[in-house]
């Protein structure tokens, strides 16, 4: 009996601390120094702009439906969707009485674009691959993309968070990867734009936690349906990516037959899904945690979070 009045494990009592509100800040502070990394390594040496650049010159996709897909999914994302989705995003936050889930939202669109855009036009690239092009780091499309998908998972119900988070993550991963086949970017480009969105989630979620750190009840989890397939996924692509990216390394410094343009780009979409599999993973738990599973939100949603 004592068992059945103390409730199931995961919903006993509140679980939250000053880890609850520190998390998400943590979370932002390694997504920024994450995309530096990949600045420096892909974008300022020579080694990490031939690899860069031959993923991106190695798409050879010819397909009649592929190549559909491709430019359907590149076409659809403008300046009109970015806006269309903010309004959507704040009306669904009002209906649903979280005004702060609106605004956050709002802003983490309106952020995360800005600042891609700022960092294309200031950040410097040196021609080190002898392919001379402006610097295109990070992809204001894949930011975009990410951007839309992080800020409808934040203002959502807990009920449809995970199918949603599924379905942006193959989303995103479409825009990112046919980024690279028009050859508008490099691999580097699309996982920058990931880590500036999540950089920002992370941020806003830190703020959005604090201002509801008095609010008593237990926290939802993370939906299962997003993360087993996020985790697996992402797994699998990113041992694939880590060996394809060696693999094309030692084709640049020792047998430039080593491996085909093809194998390239192949190894840099795998990087890609793997990067967005992370991030999307990363935001479901962040996101998650920003609500009781008792008072703001309802018994469904509270079923459905876990």
């Amino acid at each position: 009996m004592t068992a059945l009045a103390s409730g199931p494990p995961e919903t006993a009592a509140p679980t939250r601390g000053a880890w609850h509100v520190v998390a998400p800040f943590f979370a932002a502070v390694l997504a920024t120094v994450a995309a530096a990394a990949i600045y420096l390594a892909f974008v300022r040496t020579g080694l990490g702009q031939v690899v860069d650049t031959a993923a991106m010159r190695g798409a050879d996709v010819h397909h009649p439906r592929v190549v559909e897909v491709l430019n359907r999914t590149l076409n659809g994302t403008t300046l009109a969707s970015l806006v269309l989705v903010c309004v959507a995003v704040a009306a669904i936050g009002i209906l649903r009485k979280r005004v702060d889930l609106a605004v956050g939202a709002a802003l983490l669109v309106i952020a995360s674009n800005g600042s891609a855009q700022l960092l294309k036009t200031r950040l410097e690239r040196p021609d080190l691959d002898d392919f001379p092009a402006p610097n295109s780091f990070p992809s204001g499309h894949t930011t975009a993309a990410t951007s839309v998908a992080f800020a409808l998972l934040l203002v959502l119900p807990y009920a449809v968070r995970g199918l949603v988070a599924l379905i942006g993550a193959s989303y995103v991963t479409v825009i990112a990867v046919a980024t690279v086949w028009a050859e508008w970017h490099r691999p580097s480009d699309t996982v920058a734009g990931l880590l500036i969105v999540l950089a920002w989630g992370g941020l806003i979620s830190s703020f959005l936690r604090m201002g509801r750190y008095r609010v008593r009840g237990p926290l939802a989890r993370p939906n299962r349906l997003a993360k087993v397939p996020l985790t697996v996924v992402g797994a699998i692509t990113a041992a694939v990516g880590l060996l394809g990216l060696v693999a094309v390394a030692l084709s640049e410094r020792v047998s430039a037959d080593f491996v085909s343009g093809r194998f390239a780009f192949l190894t840099g979409s795998a990087g890609i899904t793997a990067a967005v599999a992370g991030t999307f993973l990363i935001w479901v738990r962040l996101a998650a945690g920003d609500q009781p599973t008792s008072g703001a939100a309802g018994p469904d949603e509270a079923a459905a979070a876990d």
